[in-house]
C-alpha cells in the first residue's frame, strides 16, 4: 500500500509543470553586478585598487574568466544580462540603434520582474537602453556625467531614497574611455581605474549603511579587456579616415577576452579561487541562482556555484 501511495505521488508531481514544483529558495535577497568598462585583468593589476583587491582576497575569485566573441560593449553585456550568446541574442551592434530595436531575448530583469523582484541599471552609455525591455528595469538611471564618482553618487542617492532593488547592475565607463583615447594600460586609463575603485567603495558602503551586506551579494566583473592598436590596425584605422585611438578591442585575442570575475558577500565562500571556467554568460545564471529565480531551460549561462558555501 505504501509503495503504491509513493508511486502516485511520484506520478503527480511529474506531471506538474516545473513551477508547481519545490524550487531551491534565494541564497541572496539582494545581487549586485559591477562592471568594470575595459577591465582587463593586467590592468587592474596595475592599477591601485585597495577595494577590488580586498573584494577579490576576502571573496571568491577568478583573474581568468572570459567574455564573448567580438569582445564589445554591448553584445558582451548583452551576454552578461540575458545569459546567452551572441548567436543567440543576436546583438552584433555596439552602440544605440533605435532602428534595431531592443533585445530580442529576455534579461534577467525581466525574468526577475516576472517573479515580483525589483530591479535597477545605472550605467554610463546610451547604448544600455538597448537592454531595457518595457516593464523590466524599474529605475534604469544614465546620469549626464558618466564619470565613476557620477555613477557612485546615483547609486547613493537610490538607496538613500528608500529603493532597494533585488536585482542592480551597475556600468563604470570610464577605463573604456580613457583606454580608447590614451592606450589599455596608460597613466591616464590607470587613474580612472583607481577613480573605479573609489566608486566602488563608495557602493559598498552605501550597501552596509542601508543594512542590506548581510543579504547581498556582489558580483564584480567586466565586458572586455583590451590591447593597444599594432602598426597593422592603425593603418587600417588611416585608411579609413578615423581619428587615431591608441587602445581598442574586439578580437578574440586573449588580451580582448580575458576578463575577471568576483564575488563577495553572503553565501561566498572565502578565500577562494575559482578554477572551474567562468564566461560570459554565467553571470546572468548566478544572479538568477542566487535570488532563488529558475533558470531558463535555454540559458546558456550556468551558475557558478563553486564561489559559493552549502546553501544553510
Amino acid at each position: 500500500m505504501k509503495i503504491g501511495l509513493l508511486l502516485g505521488l511520484l506520478t503527480i508531481l511529474a506531471a506538474l509543470p516545473p513551477a508547481a514544483r519545490a524550487e531551491e529558495p534565494a541564497r541572496a535577497r539582494h545581487v549586485f553586478i559591477l562592471s568594470i568598462d575595459q577591465g582587463n585583468p593586467a590592468a587592474l593589476h596595475r592599477a591601485a585598487m585597495p577595494v577590488l583587491d580586498r573584494l577579490a582576497r576576502e571573496g571568491a575569485h577568478t583573474w581568468q574568466a572570459y567574455t564573448i566573441v567580438p569582445s564589445l560593449t554591448l553584445p558582451s553585456h548583452a551576454s552578461m544580462l540575458t545569459g546567452v550568446g551572441i548567436q543567440k541574442h543576436q546583438i552584433d551592434w555596439n552602440d544605440l540603434l533605435p532602428a534595431k530595436g531592443l533585445v530580442r531575448v529576455p534579461t534577467i530583469f525581466s525574468i526577475a520582474k516576472k517573479r515580483g523582484l525589483s530591479t535597477a541599471m545605472i550605467v554610463g552609455k546610451v547604448k544600455f537602453k538597448t537592454l531595457q525591455l518595457p516593464r523590466s528595469v524599474d529605475r534604469f538611471i544614465l546620469p549626464a556625467n558618466p564619470a565613476s564618482r557620477e555613477i557612485a553618487a546615483a547609486f547613493e542617492a537610490m538607496l538613500a531614497g528608500g529603493f532597494r532593488p533585488n536585482l542592480c547592475f551597475v556600468h563604470f565607463a570610464d577605463p573604456d574611455t580613457t583606454g580608447h583615447e590614451f592606450g589599455v594600460m596608460s597613466r591616464e586609463k590607470l587613474a580612472a581605474l583607481a577613480e573605479c575603485d573609489a566608486a566602488i567603495g563608495r557602493i559598498v558602503a552605501a550597501i552596509r549603511a542601508a543594512g542590506l551586506l548581510d543579504d547581498s551579494v556582489l558580483i564584480l566583473t567586466a565586458d572586455h579587456g583590451g590591447h593597444d592598436r599594432t602598426p597593422a590596425e592603425n593603418a587600417e584605422r588611416a585608411r579609413q579616415n578615423l581619428p587615431p585611438q591608441p587602445g581598442t578591442h574586439g578580437s578574440a585575442s586573449r588580451d580582448d577576452v580575458e576578463i575577471p570575475w568576483i564575488a563577495w558577500g553572503r553565501g561566498v565562500r572565502p578565500r577562494f579561487k575559482i578554477t572551474a571556467p567562468v564566461v560570459q554568460y554565467d553571470t546572468a545564471a548566478t544572479a538568477l541562482w542566487l535570488l532563488g529565480v529558475p533558470r531558463p531551460a535555454d540559458f546558456w549561462g550556468r551558475p557558478v556555484t563553486s564561489a559559493f558555501v552549502a546553501a544553510p
